[in-house]
């Protein structure tokens, strides 16, 4: 506790109470602007950081990091085009809620739950880090493999119709997801001799075309019935929760703040597949599941939860070991090393300034955060005002911009136009995207799971049951594809 209270005494100067509201307005604009991205920007402001105090530089960078997760939220709900990748879930209800003229509720419920998540994220780095990082240690190829088994197994709860369809819509998301080289070898594979596919398809524009963009095509046509927007309230007290929102958020922010920092923890994991798995969860201990993407309060609070409480997670293995759990966290790395901090063991004993200094830094960043957001929930809201034949193009235009920003590929908004075109069929249809984007982002993660595990094993499968964390996994995975199979086979009896 001595050394949390010096943490605050470092991040409390004026100087370092700057630089943490400017990653805090910065996380936000960014995770608004849909395609910028905190990887972008923090790469961008890296030389920045290069004459400044390490303590200074990484409360700020980490500011823009975790300050993406309340910035997203707000293009997710208004618009239905995720402003980060974390933020794809928050489109099934939140945009829901927002054309039912709860759009201010839904902000509000995502920001507290933001806060939250974030809060309780961070009082478990500060006292939880020396044994979270041990159990960081402990995965390896076989249990990364059996826990995104688990992740893709939770396809049968997030499937509110048809569970034929929901396989089918998986099936694509992880054809989607071996497009590019192959992870052990660099092959081509699915590239068509097209050399913008070489890479793969990247997640950005994958998202924002099926779900942006096909809410254009949506809107231009006229072909949602149900596509008209109830106008939001104008009073003060019209923008709070009612007492029935408000008592069906707690118990999802709960579990999607333990889910989300416990997935943030592991490399490859982060805040997309944390919202993912909330998502899931919620929709199957719901007793109104038919409400699901259809504005469900749940379906928003969890994975807004578990989004930020991932973001936090990732800073354990950060911090306490010197491994990145993502890009972002490895350009975090960086930007240590720039300045002669080896995050790592040796860290809370060489420069304990530094560790507790961050740490404290993000209690009062999740407080500038709630401050800055809150208050402006009227003001996000008044989008909604604005006439269709004017919201269409503005919506299509920030689409666009945001796919070229996130790299500079011109053959990206290309690809964006196209998944929006293939979105519209598939809505159209009554095929829910969300799966597609759940497959596209664990399958390759599992596929080169798999691959190193038999790798290593020349080729015995039993190595996916040599561990007890890889059984666990294995079993959470097949009870979970049993129960979501279950009611189904029941009725059809």
């Amino acid at each position: 506790m001595e050394a949390l209270l010096n943490g605050f005494a470092v991040v409390l100067t004026p100087a370092n109470l700057l630089y943490c509201f400017i990653g805090a307005v910065l996380g936000t604009v960014v995770g608004i602007l849909p395609g910028l991205g905190p990887l972008t920007t923090i790469a961008i402001l890296l030389p920045i950081t290069f004459k400044m105090e390490v303590t200074s530089a990484i409360i700020m960078l980490s500011g823009i990091y975790y300050g993406v997760a309340y910035g997203g939220t707000v293009t997710s709900v208004l618009m239905r085009i995720p402003g980060e990748a974390s933020s794809v879930v928050t489109c099934l209800d939140g945009y829901e809620m927002a054309r039912k003229g709860r759009a201010g509720a839904a902000l509000f419920i995502a920001g507290v739950g933001s806060f939250v998540a974030g809060t309780l994220g961070v009082v478990a780095i500060s006292f939880l880090s020396p044994p979270l990082a041990r159990l960081v240690l402990a995965f390896g190829p076989a249990e990364y493999a059996m826990l995104m088994l688990a992740g893709l197994s939770m396809v049968t709860y997030m499937s509110g119709g048809s569970l034929p369809r929901a396989l089918l819509m998986a099936a694509f998301g992880l054809l989607l997801g071996t497009v590019g080289s192959d992870p052990m070898n660099m092959t081509p594979r699915l590239t068509f001799d097209i050399l913008a596919l070489g890479d793969g398809v990247n997640l950005v524009p994958l998202a924002i075309g099926l779900f942006g963009l096909s809410e254009v095509l949506f809107m231009a046509r006229g072909a949602d019935a149900a596509s008209a927007v109830i106008a939001p309230p104008r009073g003060l007290l019209g923008f709070l929760p009612t007492r029935d929102e408000a008592r069906r958020s707690v118990g999802p922010i709960g579990r999607g703040t333990v889910l989300g920092f416990l997935v943030g923890l592991l490399p490859g994991g982060g805040a997309v597949i944390a919202s993912f798995l909330s998502y899931g969860i919620e929709r199957r201990l719901s007793r109104r599941p038919e409400e699901f993407g259809k504005g469900a309060v749940e379906g928003l609070a969890g994975p807004e939860a578990a989004n930020n409480a991932g973001t936090t997670g990732a800073f354990v293995p950060l911090l306490c070991m010197g491994i990145p759990a993502n890009a972002i966290t490895a350009l975090l790395i960086g930007a240590f090393m720039i300045h002669g901090v080896t995050p790592g063991p040796t860290i809370l004993e060489r420069q304990p300034e530094v560790f507790w200094g961050v740490v404290a830094s993000m209690y009062v960043g999740n407080v500038m955060l709630l401050v800055l957001n809150l208050p402006l929930i009227g003001l996000f809201v008044r989008i909604l005002d604005i006439p269709r034949v004017y919201l269409t193009p503005m919506i299509l235009v920030v689409c666009l911009i945001g796919v070229y920003s996130n790299s500079g590929n011109p053959a990206d908004v290309v690809v964006a136009v196209v998944f929006g075109f293939v979105g519209y069929f598939l809505r159209r249809q009554g095929f829910d995207l969300g799966i597609v984007i759940l497959a596209y982002v664990l399958g390759p993660i599992f596929e080169r799971s798999v691959r190193q595990a038999l790798a290593i094993s020349d080729g015995d499968p039993a190595i996916f049951l040599r561990s007890g964390l890889s059984t666990g996994f294995a079993v959470v995975a097949a009870l979970v594809l049993l129960a979501g199979l279950w009611p189904r086979r029941r009725v059809a009896g």
